[in-house]
């Protein structure tokens, strides 16, 4: 049996902290390793406890989430986070996902979507909920004025990007297009080059905007 999936919850709101941890509790493969109040308060747990994936709410005292985000992925940019919060403003969407976010879900999701969205961006996909994915799709539109030209992917690079936009992890995409993952990394590379894209999940958002891909 594999290790179970080890997540830290940050909310500055103590009942809904209390119900997630209960929540996320009832799946056999969720272990909650640390909680957080604050953004302060994560960015040092996340360092003590190292866990797969960080749930994290934006609004929160001391430093704001995506202010923790954007440190702890300069310290630490194999740890995976999700942004789990009430706020679905283009600025808000956007600025976690520039600092390192690669699942964005709304409070009020339904539990089986996040459940989903810990499992797959634990195995190093990427997830956006239908809802934000539109925000994020919209505001990336408003400054297609300032895009560059549309990029000139390979078609093995097409391949990788539409994989990607399944939220599918580097082996998965190995598997599928029997490739290494090395060479899917490779390939990977070049896409966020060639999008101007600081991470897998905004290169995806940039690829739908230009008709690379559907969401």
């Amino acid at each position: 049996m594999s290790a179970p999936i080890r997540i830290l919850v940050a909310d500055d709101h103590p009942v809904v902290r209390d119900g997630l941890v209960a929540m996320l509790s009832t799946q056999p493969d969720f272990e909650v390793v640390a909680q957080a109040s604050n953004g302060r308060e994560t960015i040092e747990k996340a360092a003590s406890y190292q866990p797969d994936v960080l749930l994290v709410d934006l609004e929160m005292p001391e430093v704001d989430g995506v202010e923790a985000l954007q440190v702890l992925h300069e310290r630490y940019p194999r740890m995976r986070a999700i942004a789990f919060t009430a706020y679905d403003t283009d600025e808000r969407i956007l600025g976690a996902v520039r600092a390192g976010a690669q699942g964005y879900l709304l409070k009020g999701a339904p539990r089986d979507e996040l459940f989903r969205a810990i499992r797959v961006v634990s195995a190093g996909g990427a997830l956006l909920q239908p809802v934000v994915a539109s925000t994020l799709l919209r505001r990336l539109s408003a400054r297609e004025d300032a895009q560059p030209p549309r990029p000139r992917l390979t078609a093995r690079e097409l391949e990788v990007l539409r994989l990607l936009a399944e939220g599918r992890p580097n082996r998965e995409i190995a598997a599928a297009l029997v490739i290494s993952e090395r060479t899917v990394k490779f390939h990977v590379s070049s896409i966020l080059r060639k999008l101007h894209a600081a991470n897998r999940t905004e290169a995806v958002a940039v690829a739908a905007q230009q008709g690379l891909v559907d969401l």
